[in-house]
């Protein structure tokens, strides 16, 4: 008896493999379509804001290295910043912007001569879908630098964990004092934890094939107390932090004036890729996603998985979690985007009866899809946050 019961838990499981590898992967809402200006470009709280479309303003950083590309842009237009990675490379592509009371770069600094001890920068950054090996170790990192040279009081890393990304706060100050005599002093730098990484696994399946809000902060402890604090979102959604640091002891000559993004990867890419970076913002307030109109336009990842896309679905949830779902599409067709209006499916719950979405409020989706078999694919996990445009801006 037990044998046969092996037996047809065996065949069981065949069959559920068999029907689930029939089924496409679940897709994921690739970008957005901004077809509003972006408050970060004109807030009063915005220290920088680059969505890479502009030539011109790629010459006000002080250092910079990588192309701009039109093949991958967030939304249907415009261009991103390539991080190129050739085999056995370590990458190229970054953005150095200093601002403040940074010593470096006088001519290029931004907001120059005020001081910063909390500050928030974000990104979004996309991994092709056939993205290989873990993260690059370097993604971006905030520091306060200090004369002579580049001598860094703090440095709060945005680094990889594997698949991951994790946090990694280090000071290099003592009893007051700035100790590090070079960029990158590593002997005299202080560090103040890299656990636990995110949960998010950005270079994985989490994250590879569309674009993924990243955003982190860094706030200087209050001098003489160890109160710093360093976060991490990703997707809209806290992912690590680091709570009472001691960034900085009771030093106060200098706040935090650089931000960098980083392609550097420490043992080299083990095939040639690219990834690519969009939306950049560097503000003294929380940043969040970016900002649609009412009736938004999103952008389905294209189709992977056996045969041919037949049909796909959305929905539109007013939290993380889709415990208020507000908007439900019926079947769509092959085409990879759709407009949240009334004419493309039905507005429900909180929002039944309504012809668009609520102004200046934040909204999550997720998607599905099905094969010419006529197979579903399971729904995403609910990502892309998005905030709707405030109507009385």
């Amino acid at each position: 008896m037990r044998n046969r019961i092996l037996f047809l838990l065996w065949i069981l499981s065949c069959v559920v493999s068999q029907l689930s590898a029939q089924r496409p992967p679940a897709p994921r809402v690739e970008s957005i379509v901004l077809d509003v200006s972006q408050p970060d470009e004109k807030h009063p709280d915005v220290i920088w804001y680059d969505n890479f479309d502009e030539e011109s303003k790629q010459q006000r950083y002080a250092e910079q290295s990588g192309e701009l590309t039109h093949s991958e842009q967030f939304g249907a237009s415009g261009q991103s910043l390539e991080m190129f990675y050739g085999k056995g490379k370590r990458g190229v592509g970054g953005r150095k912007v200093f601002f403040g009371d940074s010593p470096t770069y006088p001519r290029q600094t931004v907001r120059r001569g005020e001081s910063f001890d909390d500050i928030y920068w974000r990104i979004y950054v996309k991994h092709p879908h056939n993205w290989q090996g873990d993260g690059p170790a370097k993604l971006s990192r905030a520091t306060s630098l200090v004369p002579p040279g580049w001598r860094q009081a703090m440095i709060a890393h945005v680094w990889s964990s594997g698949e991951a990304l994790t946090l990694d706060p280090a000071t290099g100050v003592r009893n007051g004092k700035v100790v590090t005599t070079r960029y990158n002093d590593f002997s005299n730098l202080k560090w103040l934890g890299n656990r636990p990484a995110s949960q998010f696994k950005l270079h994985g399946d989490d994250g590879r094939g569309w674009w993924v809000c990243v955003e982190a902060r860094a706030k200087l402890n209050t001098p003489g107390k160890k109160d710093g604090l360093q976060q991490l979102w990703i997707d809209g959604r806290l992912e690590a932090e680091r709570r009472n640091l001691d960034w900085r002891g009771d030093f106060t000559e200098r706040g935090i004036n650089a931000v960098f993004l980083e392609a550097y990867w420490n043992d080299g890419s083990p095939v040639d890729q690219s990834r690519w970076i969009d939306e950049f913002v560097i503000s003294t307030e929380p940043i969040g996603p970016v900002v649609c109109s009412t009736t938004p336009e999103l952008i389905k990842t294209p189709y992977r998985g056996a045969g041919n896309l037949r049909a796909w679905q959305i929905e539109v949830s007013a939290d993380a979690e889709g415990r208020d779902v507000v908007w439900k599409s019926g079947d769509l067709t092959a085409e990879q985007r759709v407009t949240i209006e009334a004419d493309r499916g039905d507005f429900v719950g909180s929002h039944q009866g309504r012809t668009d979405l609520k102004s200046d409020q934040d909204y999550f989706s997720r998607v599905r899809q099905q094969s010419d078999e006529g197979e579903w694919s399971d729904w995403s996990p609910w990502h892309q946050p998005f905030r709707t445009t405030n109507d009385n801006n």
